[in-house]
């Protein structure tokens, strides 16, 4: 089979196009054809081993599939790396059947983007009816879903932040209430401004660095940071616990893989996005589908903000 296959980490250079043999499903495990993979910005840090889980090489990557297996089931996956492949070995317990209503990128943009946004508002922040909600990166794949989940889950004003005005457009388009520049200089300011000259309650936050910073200094007393990534791989000024009890802030940080194997934490959740998505009420917001030999130029594009939502590898190309 064609896959994508690193021997040594760095950046989208040492993804390689190569033939290896077809996987092989154990108990427990089903085997995929797979129509589309997703690319995720953890990616990046993957294939330069500077994720939160260390690598190990030779190594195909890629966090999900969707596809069908060998008796006609339509599934969506996460994978334990392995999806950059035209094959891939899925545990059974990972694998959610795709219903009729919702394509294959809608399909990827839920299970590891939706299942995210899910956990960081109701897990992590635990939003609460009425209370303002920044998402920072609002035109990407995570962001893109928060936006439209914030508002549904009765946020009671939803700020975006995007890095050009085409990204701030779509973040209304998709119903943030008002959509500032994610730039860090000035951003404390812009999102006090944003919420109408008051600090805001809760902040989804994955750029890291001085965003990180001007994130916390915008959240008002019992405001909660959510940190889910370092995009810009700038580590953040460190935090003080005297620092957080002297504005009675949180920080709160979020891996989906902590929510893998936990009851009611994947199944039901994707249950609710795969039905939101089916009936209108949740718009994944898909992007380009780059071939598999072209998976170089989709992190480059990634790591250079050049993308919107959902970004996919076609195996057929």
């Amino acid at each position: 089979m064609r896959a994508i296959r690193i021997t040594e980490f760095g950046g989208p250079e040492v993804l390689k196009p190569v033939e290896l043999p077809d996987p092989v499903a154990r108990p427990g495990q089903l085997l995929v054809e797979v129509a589309a993979a997703g690319v995720n910005y953890a990616d990046t840090h993957t294939v330069e081993d500077s994720y939160l889980s260390r690598s190990a090489l030779p190594m195909v990557p890629g966090a999900e599939v969707v596809g069908r297996t060998p008796e006609g089931r339509r599934v969506v996956a996460l994978t334990e790396n392995g999806g950059y492949a035209e094959k891939a070995v899925v545990r059974e317990s990972l694998a959610h059947d795709v219903p009729d209503g919702v394509t294959d990128g809608q399909a990827l943009a839920l299970v590891v983007q939706g299942l995210t946004a899910w956990h960081l508002l109701r897990t992590c922040a635990r939003i609460a009816e009425g209370e303002s909600v920044v998402v920072h990166a609002a035109a990407g794949g995570t962001g893109s879903l928060a936006v439209q989940l914030a508002a549904r889950f009765g946020a009671g004003r939803v700020i975006a932040t995007a890095s050009s005005e085409a990204k701030r457009r779509l973040a209304l388009e998709l119903g943030a209430d008002a959509a500032v520049d994610g730039a860090p200089e000035g951003l404390a300011e812009r999102l006090v401004e944003a919420n109408g000259g008051h600090r805001v309650d809760v902040v989804l936050e994955m750029t890291g660095g001085p965003v990180f910073d001007a994130s916390l200094a915008a959240l008002a007393p019992f405001g909660r940071l959510v940190t889910y990534g370092m995009a810009s791989r700038v580590p953040p000024t460190p935090v003080r616990a005297a620092q957080l009890m002297a504005h009675s802030r949180s920080v709160v940080g979020f891996w989906l893989m902590h929510a893998v194997g936990r009851p009611g934490m994947v199944a039901e959740p994707m249950a609710e996005l795969m039905a939101m998505t089916a009936d209108g009420r949740l718009r994944p917001q898909v992007g380009e589908a780059y071939g598999l030999s072209e998976a170089a130029r989709a992190h480059r594009d990634l790591r250079a903000r050049r993308t919107v939502g959902k970004l996919l590898l076609d195996p057929t190309r």
